[in-house]
């Protein structure tokens, strides 16, 4: 019985990129060795194994057949005389189809160190083009590998183009694309993921959405980069150098998917694409299931992104109902979110992205004011629902004061 090392933990041991996750493979045992050892089973389709230990995954050498569609269409076999070589080739790149023994030997008979040293994500086999996920894992890798100037083999991106054009992305399951999705979007260039998908054609069928925009023009004199797919990617550019959360990094993603609707004859204006770009939005969040969350942000954020744009004009009426909308009261780091989300989609133009944005903190500063008048501080003759009225009105006269002291610095 021989164990490796293999998959990530070999690649980004070589890269000197960090990680926590280790998988080892089991060359030449059985699945009653590994029972007599201690080692717990848990896999389903093929053997897999924690270690009694250090409950890491330990999985038996196995070759692999297609017999049905999408990523769960294989049939697994696993026997002794499974080499090493035989399981490395299944797997989807050459940089991750490298092993590592005890002592350190790495493993490498399809040529992930080349790879690795140049820089490229390249198929192992042919046999890329059986597994739909991983024109999604290959573009989740550009992603998270920008950083050291990886880029994708040619040849791999014809095939990640063949799988899109074949049908094979429709046997994916919502869960699956979001968790890949959501992963790609915790990359610090998670809006090469969604490029990438783009330029194999993936994006069209998982994300037609976000797709419909790019080629969609904006006027260049708030857009000098016109068109609106570019400017997405560019906003969540923003998102990532900012290190933002999940949820704002999906609401930059979606917010402007109402342009996507606009009528021809109204371009290159948008008026009242934060209306329309509610149904998309809705339908992106329900197809993949995303949590209520990131769904509610996404929502507000597409809804209200002009007016924290405008806020330093709005009428102070106008303004509380904003901060109302937001749920200030009660979730303040909404609000917060709402902000982060509102200046990546300012700052995510051509030309324009170290520029100020003084409405996010004018926003912040309102939240603050309002939240700061309580109850206690009414007259004690004010009592019942008198109390909600007259609360609204000290919050919205303390937010003319603030405008008004603000105008006059």
């Amino acid at each position: 019985m021989q164990v490796y090392l293999v998959g990530g933990a070999v690649r980004d041991h070589l890269l000197g990129h960090p990680y926590h996750e280790k998988d080892y493979v089991v060359v030449g045992a059985t699945p009653e060795q590994l029972l007599a050892e201690g080692y717990q089973p848990v896999g389903k389709d093929f053997p897999v194994f924690l270690h009694p230990k250090t409950k890491e995954e330990y999985a038996l050498a196995r070759t692999e057949r297609k017999s049905g569609v999408g990523y769960h269409g294989f049939q697994f076999f696993t026997d002794t005389t499974v080499k090493l070589e035989e399981d490395l080739i299944r797997r989807d790149l050459t940089i991750n189809a490298m092993a590592m023994d005890e002592d350190g030997t790495v493993y490498d008979p399809y040529g992930g160190q080349k790879d690795l040293n140049q820089k490229v994500l390249r198929h192992v086999s042919n046999a890329f083009t059986e597994d739909p996920l991983r024109v999604l894992r290959v573009a989740r890798f550009a992603a998270r590998y920008a950083n050291y100037g990886f880029k994708i083999a040619d040849e791999t991106l014809q095939l990640m183009s063949e799988i899109a054009k074949s049908g094979e992305l429709d046997a994916l399951t919502p869960e699956r694309v979001w968790k890949e999705t959501s992963r790609a979007l915790m990359e610090d260039h998670a809006y090469i993921y969604f490029q990438t998908l783009q330029d194999c054609g993936a994006l069209k069928v998982l994300f037609p959405e976000i797709d419909a925009l790019f080629g969609v023009p904006q006027r260049p004199e708030y857009h000098p980069e016109v068109d609106c797919g570019v400017h997405t990617l560019m906003a969540l550019k923003q998102a990532c150098q900012s290190n933002y959360a999940l949820d704002v990094r999906f609401a930059v993603l979606v917010h402007d998917l109402g342009k996507a609707l606009t009528p021809v004859e109204e371009l290159p204006r948008h008026i009242m694409h934060e209306e329309r770009g509610l149904q998309p939005v809705t339908d992106v969040c329900d197809r993949l299931k995303v949590p209520s969350q990131l769904k509610s942000l996404a929502l507000t954020v597409c809804k209200e992104h002009l007016k924290c744009h405008q806020a330093k004009s709005l009428k102070p009426g106008t303004l509380w109902r904003l901060l109302q909308r937001l749920d200030v009261l009660r979730k303040p780091e909404k609000v917060e979110a709402f902000v982060q989300a509102c200046e990546c989609d300012a700052k995510g133009r051509l030309g324009l992205e170290d520029r100020p944005y003084p409405q996010a903190q004018y926003i912040l500063d309102a939240m603050q004011i309002v939240r700061n008048i309580r109850a206690q501080d009414l007259p004690e003759h004010i009592t019942g629902p008198e109390i909600g009225e007259m609360l609204i009105q000290y919050r919205i006269e303390a937010l003319a004061q603030f405008k008004q002291q603000h105008d006059e610095s």
